[in-house]
């Protein structure tokens, strides 16, 4: 039984953890709000939500997608009922009071007191709602790092020799490992620690926003209201009480001390100061940490929108598929740039190494003229092993979406002929049609979808 098992963990023991724990050989129970780690192992969800449990089957994606769909079909009943409620009143209005059509109206009066009626299916819970927003934008060139390096004791670096640019409007990942000096770096550049060696200039008309994941910035005894007041004084209390209230904090909840809050509730009171700073550059230090998975999209959502530059910290390997345009990753020795988001990072360090190791191989293998006559030159071969993994990776990720697809289909097509067998359903000649439309659209996707897969399977 694991409680986020995943916090605070580096990416690489995170795969080793995932690793571990796909190949272990009895249950696990886990409580996590990582959506990559539950995409990669869980095989059925338990959600606790409005004091009831709910299970679903299938890995996070799953669970979205299942929980969206009955949402839409709950829906879809509700409002077919009170389509009909208000057809049977409207009919008992009208004829309860002629004496040719009485009989009829009572009985359809009858038939509505019976009928069992249905609740209107409740959304998703209360989010938090905020954006983030540029007072003036910033120079085209914002950031240039050289040589960076940071040492506590003057003698041994903890990195050393990183360079680092910025442009406006990128959106740019900090990964290693634990310990390496990330939000060290993070704190040089925001001028809280001073530099070992090199230097860094900040372009023109740059304004930061810091995001420190300890939240030390946060006075404990000051409540929530005065928190966000102090820092933003010149505000009227109407508008930061309705600025808190978009970040959950509503009514007597904004005169909580901030000492009384758990972490998830301190991070939305940092990032609603954050959000009324209106900087056109943000430097976030694990921001999706305490988070709960409503408050990640939602901010992944406000962070999309941003038009400013974004330097973060993060080991959600989620929010860096969604987020990062380019990822740094920092080392002993200096900063390493991959461009895209984390699996195109994943898959280029898989090249490195097949490379490296094809290399090593090649000079590990005796040189003769037979052999050189016989083999292809080494790049060459080195070239079209390449070419054969990347296609195959490119195979299996396919292959692993459509099956998704097909699974999504399936479970829509189950559903709806389970709906059929209601008597509601089925004693209705229009709904039944209805239904019945439905299925033969969701077969006619799933079909051609098949044909595909198999495709892929030869």
């Amino acid at each position: 039984m694991l409680d986020e098992p995943t916090n605070h963990l580096d990416i690489e023991t995170l795969t080793w953890l995932e690793s571990y724990l796909r190949s272990y050989p009895g249950a696990v129970l886990v409580v996590s709000h990582d959506r990559y780690f539950l995409d990669a192992l869980v095989q059925g969800i338990y959600e606790i939500e409005r004091n009831a449990c709910r299970r679903y089957t299938g890995n996070y994606s799953k669970y979205v997608q299942t929980k969206q769909a009955e949402y839409e079909i709950n829906l879809k009943h509700y409002e077919k009922q009170q389509e009909q409620i208000t057809k049977m009143e409207d009919f008992i209005q009208r004829n309860l009071a002629r004496a040719s059509t009485t009989k009829r109206a009572q009985s359809r009066r009858k038939a509505l007191e019976k009928m069992e009626r249905l609740d209107k299916p409740l959304g998703d819970l209360k989010k938090a709602s905020f954006s983030f927003e540029v007072d003036k934008p910033s120079g085209k060139e914002v950031l240039d790092a050289e040589q960076l390096s940071v040492s506590f004791d003057g003698h041994t670096p903890l990195f050393e020799n990183v360079n680092l640019k910025l442009t406006r409007g990128e959106t740019v990942a900090l990964i290693g490992p634990n310990g390496i000096g990330k939000s060290t770096l993070l704190k040089v550049l925001t001028g809280e620690q001073q530099a070992f060696r090199g230097s860094y200039r900040w372009g023109a008309n740059v304004s930061i926003g810091f995001y420190d994941q300890e939240q030390a910035q946060l006075n404990p005894a000051n409540t929530v209201l005065e928190e966000v007041w102090s820092a933003y004084p010149h505000l009227e209390e109407a508008r930061i009480r309705t600025v808190l209230g978009n970040f959950l904090f509503s009514g007597e909840d904004v005169l909580t001390k901030v000492s009384a809050l758990s972490g998830g509730e301190r991070a939305r009171v940092a990032l609603a100061k954050l959000m009324l700073l209106n900087a056109n550059v943000l430097i976030l230090d694990e921001p999706t940490n305490h988070l709960d998975l409503f408050s990640k999209e939602v901010l992944e959502a406000s962070l999309m929108d941003y038009e400013g530059t974004l330097l973060f910290i993060s080991h959600d390997r989620y929010f860096l598929n969604k987020m990062a345009e380019r990822i740094v990753e920092l080392a002993p020795d200096g900063a390493t740039v991959y461009l895209g988001n984390y699996d195109d990072y994943v898959e280029k360090k898989a090249e490195l190494s097949e490379q490296k190791a094809a290399e090593k191989l090649e000079q590990s293998q005796p040189k003769s003229g037979q052999a050189e006559a016989a083999a292809p030159p080494g790049p060459n071969r080195y070239e079209a092993d390449k070419l054969a993994k990347r296609e195959e990776r490119s195979r299996q990720r396919k292959l692993e979406q459509l099956e998704q697809d097909i699974a999504s289909l399936e479970q829509q097509i189950a559903s709806l002929e389970e709906e059929l067998t209601l008597p509601e359903v089925y004693n209705n000649y229009v709904l039944v049609q209805e239904k019945n439309d439905q299925l033969e659209q969701l077969r006619s996707r799933l079909e051609p979808l098949f044909e595909e897969w198999e495709s892929y399977m030869e």
